[in-house]
């Protein structure tokens, strides 16, 4: 069901903000994004926010408490579409509250295209706002259950055959201030990948499904040599 928290904390200045910089950060990552048809596993914010730079012809959203148009209720772990079908897969801190984390990517492998691409956001469980999820006993941000880091993420990555492809950390401003100008967010956001990455409060992995090539082995026929009376007939390698 839905969790009416995490709506109403995405709509605080806090939460609000946070969308805001993962909107512009998801538009940067989907601009080399092509193809027919990419899936949002997860609601966060409104509908169709996060992927409205898309380049991809269709977008839908998946989730048990999807709602909305081109939205399908399902579960993670049994998704209603086709294998090899999607060009683009999105979690936004799916991951984070799914029941069954590494099950999901399964299934997200089983969707994708050859080449096709998996977008992850994920907050930071080492960073400031991860201790304040530590702190608040994971109230915090709402609806989360685990935030997963991004070394976790990056082998279970690797485990399922996708190579990461890029790697971005942002949300430098604390957690704990909601009335922080928005210049000083900017100034935060500008500065902080380069002298304190490891303070990042989320980040976004974007990886490719590989597919292995098949190299065709040819097979080495040769013909047989003659039998003449029961002896081999002289081929023109061993007749001189």
């Amino acid at each position: 069901m839905s969790d009416p928290r995490q709506h109403a904390w995405l709509d605080s200045p806090l939460g609000a903000a946070v969308l805001d910089l993962e909107t512009r950060v998801m538009a940067d990552a989907l601009g080399d994004v092509f193809g027919f048809e990419l899936l949002q596993l997860g609601c966060w914010g409104s509908h169709g926010e996060l992927c409205a730079h898309a380049r991809t012809q269709h977008r839908s959203c998946l989730a048990p408490d999807a709602v909305g148009p081109g939205a399908v209720r399902c579960d993670y772990e049994a998704l209603p579409i086709a294998s090899n079908s999607v060009e683009a897969v999105l979690l936004p801190h799916t991951l984070e509250h799914a029941p069954h984390p590494h099950a999901l990517l399964r299934e997200v492998e089983r969707v994708l295209v050859g080449e096709g691409h998996v977008l992850v956001c994920g907050f930071n469980p080492y960073g400031p706002w991860g201790v304040r999820h530590l702190v608040s006993r994971g109230r915090f941000p709402p609806s989360g259950t685990r935030m997963l880091s991004e070394g976790r993420l990056r082998d279970w990555l690797g485990l399922l055959g996708f190579e990461v492809t890029e790697a971005k950390r942002y949300l430098f401003a604390p957690p704990w201030s909601q009335r922080i100008s928005e210049r000083s967010r900017a100034w935060l956001e500008s500065r902080g990948a380069q002298f304190a990455p490891p303070l990042a409060g989320a980040y976004l992995v974007k990886a490719r499904k590989r597919v292995r090539g098949l190299t065709p082995i040819r097979p080495a026929w040769r013909r047989a040599p003659a039998v003449v009376g029961g002896i081999a007939e002289p081929t023109s390698r061993n007749a001189a």
